[in-house]
C-alpha cells in the first residue's frame, strides 16, 4: 500500500514543507519500531541514534532483547498492522505521522519521553506556532467558563494557537474561542474516538478548522491510564500552561507537573480558599506558579527579554542521553547490567544519580541501559528517571 501525501489525507496545508518526507519502508520501519514490545520514546530515540535507520534498528531489537536477559522472543511489530492502520487514517481523512516527517511538532522534539508516532486530522499549520494550553475543570463555574473563554479568545488574537484536551468544562470552552484563531485537541484515544459525545459538533468543528492530535492506536477507546499521557502531550505541545479551577488530584494538576517537567511555564488563574475548585490551582501558585488574572499577564511573561534568554538555556542544557558510540563487548556489558540492577530499586531514580554511581562511561552504562529497557527489566519514568 502507498501511503497518502498529506494533502490526499486532508490535512489543510498552506505552503508545502522544507524537509522532505521519509521514505515510505522507513517510515513503516519506524512504526513497527515504536509499537515493538518493551520500545519507548526512550529506547525508540536510543535505537534510532545508534542504528542510524529504522530498518537497521528492527533488525537488532530480538539480539539485544536476548542480550538483556528476555528468555521469550521479542514481539515485533507486524507490517501488517501498520498498513492497517495507514489504510483506516486514509479512510477517516487523517494522517499518521512518525518524528522525521515534516509536520511531526517542533516543540516536541526538545522533549525525550514525546511519542514518535502520532495521528493527525485537520490543519497542522497551527504546529508553526507556539501555542498556549488551557485546561481546568470539567465541572467548572459560569465565572470560570467565562474566564477561560476570554483568555483562549484573547491570546488567540495574539497569534498563539490554543491547545487543550476537548473535555467538558474548560477545556470545551478554550477551543470554542480559539475555533477561528486556531486551536489543538489532544485526544485521548485513537484519532476516531470523540470523546465525550457532548463534544461530537466541537470536534467536527475542530477537525474542520483546527487540528486533532492522538497518541493511541487508531481505534483505541478513551479509558483512564490513556489521560495523564494525554496530559504530557497538552503541556509539551505548548510554550506555557494555564490553570482554571483544578481542585486537588485533578487531571490540570497533573498537566501542570509535566509542564513543570517540560521547562513549560505555569499559570493559574486564583480563586476563594473556600471554592474546593481551586484549591489545586491555589496550591500551585504557592509552589511558584504565576498568578494571572487576564491573557495580558501571560503576555508580558512570554515576551519578556528575560524570559526568552532563559528558554534558550534550558533547551542548550537539556540533554538527550543518546548512544553515540559503537556498542561494547558482551562480557563488559554483562557485568554493567548486574551492577545497574544492583544499583536500581522499584523506588525511581534520576539517569544522572545512576550514571554518576556506575564504574564504567556513561555511553557503556546507556548501551546497557538500552538492552535492559528492551528485556523489560527496567521501568522508564517521566522526568528522565528509572527504576526497575
Amino acid at each position: 500500500m502507498k501511503t497518502l501525501p498529506l494533502e490526499a489525507a486532508g490535512l489543510n496545508l498552506e505552503e508545502p514543507p522544507s524537509a522532505s518526507i521519509l521514505d515510505e519502508q522507513e517510515k513503516i520501519a519506524r512504526i513497527c519500531l515504536y509499537r515493538s514490545q518493551n520500545v519507548g520514546p526512550v529506547t525508540y530515540r536510543n535505537l534510532l541514534k545508534r542504528y542510524k535507520t529504522g530498518q537497521q534498528a528492527l533488525e537488532a531489537l530480538p539480539h539485544l532483547a536476548a542480550r538483556g536477559g528476555l528468555r521469550a522472543p521479542l514481539k515485533l511489530y507486524p507490517k501488517e498492522k501498520v498498513h492497517q492502520e495507514l489504510e483506516a487514517h486514509a479512510k477517516l481523512g487523517a494522517h499518521l505521522i512518525v518524528d522525521g516527517d515534516p509536520f511531526y511538532p517542533k516543540a516536541l522534539r526538545d522533549l525525550h519521553e514525546a511519542p514518535p508516532v502520532l495521528s493527525l486530522q485537520g490543519d497542522p499549520s497551527h504546529f508553526k506556532h507556539p501555542g498556549i494550553a488551557i485546561v481546568g475543570a470539567r465541572n467548572c463555574s459560569l465565572n470560570g467558563k467565562k474566564i477561560a473563554f476570554q483568555l483562549a479568545e484573547n491570546l488567540g488574537k495574539e497569534g498563539y494557537p490554543i491547545i487543550s484536551g476537548l473535555a467538558k468544562g474548560i477545556d470545551g470552552q478554550a477551543h470554542q474561542a480559539a475555533l477561528d484563531t486556531g486551536t489543538i485537541a489532544v485526544i485521548a484515544g485513537g484519532i476516531d474516538k470523540i470523546y465525550p459525545t457532548e463534544h461530537t459538533a466541537l470536534f467536527a468543528q475542530i477537525r474542520e478548522r483546527g487540528l486533532l492530535v492522538a497518541e493511541s492506536i487508531i481505534g483505541t477507546e478513551p479509558q483512564s491510564t490513556l489521560f495523564p499521557k494525554r496530559n504530557r502531550l497538552i503541556s509539551g505541545l505548548s510554550q506555557g500552561v494555564i490553570v482554571i479551577e483544578a481542585a486537588f488530584q485533578s487531571g490540570s494538576l497533573i498537566t501542570a507537573r509535566y509542564a513543570a517537567e517540560q521547562n513549560r511555564d505555569v499559570f493559574v488563574v486564583p480563586g476563594s480558599p473556600m471554592d474546593p475548585r481551586y484549591r489545586g490551582s491555589n496550591a500551585l501558585i504557592r509552589n511558584g506558579a504565576a498568578l494571572i488574572s487576564n491573557a495580558r499577564d501571560v503576555l508580558e511573561t512570554l515576551k519578556a527579554p528575560y524570559y526568552q534568554k532563559m528558554r534558550e538555556a534550558a533547551v542548550e542544557q537539556d540533554q538527550d542521553y543518546l548512544i553515540e558510540t559503537p556498542e561494547p563487548d558482551t562480557d563488559t556489558l554483562d557485568k554493567l547490567s548486574q551492577e545497574i540492577l544492583d544499583h536500581l530499586t522499584t523506588a525511581p531514580i534520576l539517569l544522572d544519580e545512576l550514571l554518576r554511581a556506575c564504574s564504567y562511561s556513561s555511553s557503556i552504562v546507556l548501551s546497557a541501559l538500552l538492552e535492559l529497557d528492551l528485556a523489560g527489566k527496567i521501568t522508564r519514568h517521566p522526568g528522565n528517571k528509572i527504576s526497575t
